[in-house]
Parts: structure tokens; sequence; C-alpha cells
């Protein structure tokens, strides 16, 4: 997967932390990650840090002296296999919804034609908001894949979806959509290989329901590795 080219957009939020553990997990199949940090970013994760794992600059500034011609974010579109934005605020998905193109990582998003994920990271109420769930349908609407919100304790307290995705399902997805890269060229060659992840729900009565806290981090992984390994994987 040497000549795969990642956008890792970063929103300001605190799952941004996370980042640098995303990037290595990203990088580990061997896709180059080209982080791009939004203003507020820089409140939760340093670029030192980014760079440090990702092995190369990360860009925020649309008019910086790397973007020759003031066009750096039409080479990134350009160069794009997938744009990643994680976390993705409420205020950025709300942005890239209506059209916004008011700093690089929004501009690189009007401009690329590369798969879209989004892995939204915010307090439930945010979530929950009609004008959230507008955006996310419009986002959707658009072909922008979702991955997640996982449901769990937040950073204010409150228990519920908004909880960014774990780094490790977020690259196995990522990475999944890769499609037949590897496929035929590993020791499970010719193999065809079925996953399922996450939690299940089985209901009790109309309104009830028995379900679990699976977060589908092993499932991914295993779908990853598979399709490392040259399986052909569902």
């Amino acid at each position: 997967m040497q000549a795969k080219k990642i956008l890792l957009a970063v929103s300001g939020g605190i799952a941004a932390y996370k980042t640098p553990e995303l990037v290595r997990h990203l990088s580990r199949s061997g896709a180059e990650v080209v982080p791009l940090l939004t203003a507020n970013a820089h409140r939760f994760v340093t670029p030192t840090a980014l760079q440090a794992v990702a092995g190369r600059p990360v860009l925020s500034d649309i008019w910086a002296a790397e973007a020759a011609d003031g066009m750096g974010h039409i080479e990134l579109a350009r160069m794009a296999d997938v744009l990643l934005v994680a976390p993705a605020s409420a205020n950025l998905m709300a942005r890239m919804a209506w059209g916004m193109a008011d700093d690089l990582v929004t501009a690189t998003w009007l401009a690329t034609r590369a798969p879209v994920f989004v892995a939204p990271a915010m307090n439930t109420q945010m979530w929950e908001h009609p004008a959230t769930r507008r955006n996310v349908a419009l986002l959707q609407e658009m072909g922008v894949s979702l991955i997640g919100p996982d449901v769990g304790e937040q950073a204010c307290g409150e228990f519920g979806p908004g909880r960014m995705t774990g780094p490790a399902e977020i690259a196995g997805i990522v990475l999944g959509s890769f499609g037949d890269a590897n496929v035929g060229t590993g020791a499970l060659a010719g193999t065809r290989v079925l996953v399922t992840a996450g939690p299940t729900r089985e209901p009790i009565d109309p309104v009830r329901f028995i379900s679990n806290r699976s977060s589908g981090k092993q499932g991914f992984a295993l779908a990853a590795a598979a399709q490392r390994a040259g399986a052909d994987v569902t």
C-alpha cells in the first residue's frame, strides 16, 4: 500500500489527542499519512507530535509558503486517495455540510474527489441536536461515510453517543476501503473471510432491547489483518 495517500484532517476537540495513535495505525499498512490541522486543533494536539509519527510536516495554513501560488489545497485534493476527518467537531461538520471553504481543511474537502470518511466527536447533546443531525444527513447525501460515534463516557462526564470511534477501528475501516489491493498476494490468498463486529441488539418488546458495549475494535483489527494477508474480506 506504499502508493496510498491518506489526508488526515484534525479538528478542535479533546479526542484530537488520539490522533498520533491513529496515524501509527494507518502508517503500519505502508500508507502515507498527511496531517491537516484546523486552527482550533492546535489547542488539543501539537504539530510536533503528529509530525513525529507521520514523518512529514503538518499542514494547517492555507496561505503557508509551502502552498505554492496559494493552491496547496488543490494539490492536496488531487493527491489524496482518501480524506479522513478525525475527530470531526460539530462546527467542522457544519462548515463542510454548507460548503464553507475558509481554511485548508474545508477548501481541500470541497476540491477533492477522493472518498471521504468522517469520525464525529462531541458532547451527546450536541450530537443529538437537530442542527447536527441535519448536517450529518447532508454530508451522507453527498457520499461521506460516517465512522461512529461510539457510545460511552465523555470528557464532560456525561454518558451517551458522541465519543470518537477508537483509532484501531477507524484505521481498519479506512484501510479496508482500498478494496482488493492485497487480495491474492499473501498467506490467505484465495480465502474469503466474513467478519462481523460491533454490538448486537436483541429485542425484548417494541420498546426495550438487550445489547452490549462491544466497540468492534477486535473485529475490525482482524478484518484488516486478514486483508493484509491477501484474503477477500467482507
